[in-house]
């Protein structure tokens, strides 16, 4: 029988993470219009739903198979995150620069500690055995 055990607690919530980032620019209200063209126009909306899909979507993989570029993926959105609402343009809307600064350090410090806890991934905050 398979092992269907999470083995690290840090993915479920990134994965929840990501599909936060996907539906807060309307949660939050910085996006009302849900056409195609009215979210690719907009930096924010395009930035948090694509990088939202990119983080569940590496999360949902390391449910299943745990390998360290999943983390790593993790981390590079969430710094991503963090500076994308300068380098994008969007920082003058508050509410969106503070939800991507938010979420981009909570998803790089989980990943980050998945990293840092497994020995089978890299672990260097493991004791070695």
């Amino acid at each position: 029988m398979p092992n269907t055990s999470i083995k690290h607690w840090q993915d479920p919530l990134n994965l929840i993470l990501g599909i936060w980032m996907i539906v807060s620019p309307w949660a939050l209200r910085y996006q009302t219009d849900m056409t195609l063209n009215a979210v690719m126009s907009n930096p924010a909306t395009s930035n948090a739903v694509l990088l939202g899909a990119l983080i569940a979507a590496a999360a949902l993989i390391a449910l299943f198979r745990v390998m360290a570029w999943e983390e790593w993926a993790n981390v590079v959105l969430g710094v991503w995150l963090v500076i994308s609402p300068w380098a994008l343009g969007f920082s003058s809307l508050a509410t969106a620069m503070w939800n991507a600064v938010i979420v981009g350090i909570v998803v790089a410090v989980l990943a980050l500690w998945a990293l840092g806890t497994d020995k089978d991934i890299g672990g260097w905050w493991s004791p070695a055995t």
